[in-house]
């Protein structure tokens, strides 16, 4: 009965290459260099969090680089069909952004690509808190004087924006619905128009990110009237948050990793891991506050593949009856 019993073992081994492939991939990834696609172009706020991430890559990716390809345009939708249609072998990423993995097709119906099925969460790494400012000139300093003079003189206010359909305008749309007011939007084609107008008078208001404004509230050409990220920034202390006012109201730009959807879950599992203990090193979370006023998140596949859900469920309604489209 011993002898037949191991020459049983052997066979039941032999039937299990299902779960050794999955293994095998665990460990092996990366034996190459990894391409991550950032949907816009060099310099800017998502470009230098994608450098960040991809100079600590080796340390934890078998001495693998990763290299950072930059597909702009199209509000980050031309990155976004180029890797909906590459291998989902875990060797063509992508960094994340709203327009191209959640809303790219509510703003644009003819995308080529669904945000919502063609692509597998894998890791939610950043949150950039926002902030409604003013122009010094505008008497109102509380959410509750905003909305109380917004209601007073319904067309007498214009926001800027860095462009329809863009977080900023999302944001500002969200407020005022609901603050139950209304402002005119002024949308301009980058964040650093979007701030520049509002410091030269052409708006009353704006909702940016806090690195981006940053500078000109401590200067005195922009006031910060409160955050609109739940929790506040430290960056802003003292600045109330406006969920303090509205609540449930939280809103700030974030970023990811995704890969093209069908790329196998313990692939999924390893990348994160990776991703996962890059921002975990304390060097990058601080580079990440100073230069974006950004917060790490991390979690699981599952926790980012819900927080997209929750965007989507969010941003859905906002854009369809306000009839925004991509410019």
């Amino acid at each position: 009965m011993l002898r037949r019993r191991l020459l049983v073992a052997p066979l039941a081994l032999a039937a299990l290459p299902p779960l050794s492939a999955p293994a095998r991939a665990q460990t092996g990834w990366p034996d190459r260099p990894v391409r991550l696609v950032v949907p816009f172009g060099a310099g800017g706020a998502i470009d230098t969090l994608s450098r960040t991430v991809a100079a600590r890559f080796a340390d934890f990716a078998n001495g693998q680089t990763l290299v950072v390809e930059n597909r702009p345009g199209a509000g980050g939708t031309i990155a976004g069909a180029f890797v909906a249609q590459q291998r989902p072998d875990g060797y063509t990423l992508m960094m994340a952004d709203i327009g191209a993995n959640v809303i790219g097709r509510l703003l644009n119906p003819g995308l080529p690509y669904d945000p919502m099925t063609a692509f597998a969460p894998i890791i939610h790494l950043v949150s950039l808190p926002s902030v409604l400012i003013a122009h010094p000139s505008v008497p109102y300093r509380t959410v509750e004087e905003v909305i109380a003079a917004a209601r007073a003189r319904p067309e007498g206010f214009v926001f800027s924006s860095a462009g329809n359909g863009n977080g900023s305008h999302l944001f500002m749309e969200l407020f005022l619905r609901r603050a139950g007011i209304r402002m005119t939007h002024v949308p301009y084609r980058s964040g650093a128009e979007m701030v520049t107008a509002l410091v030269r008078g052409d708006a009353q208001f704006g909702f940016p990110t806090v690195s981006s404004a940053l500078a000109m509230i401590r200067d005195g050409r922009a006031r910060a009237i409160a955050v609109g990220t739940a929790g506040g920034t430290p960056l802003l202390p003292g600045v109330p948050t406006i969920d303090t006012v509205l609540p449930g109201f939280d809103v700030a730009v974030w970023h990811g990793i995704v890969a093209p959807a069908g790329i196998e879950p313990a692939l999924i599992t390893r990348i994160n891991e990776v991703f996962g203990r890059i921002i975990s090193l304390p060097e990058v979370a601080e580079r990440i506050f100073q230069a974006q006023a950004g917060r790490v998140v991390g979690g699981r596949p599952e926790d980012f593949a819900a927080f997209l859900r929750r965007e989507y469920d969010t941003w859905a309604p906002i854009i369809r009856e306000g009839n925004i489209r991509a410019e």
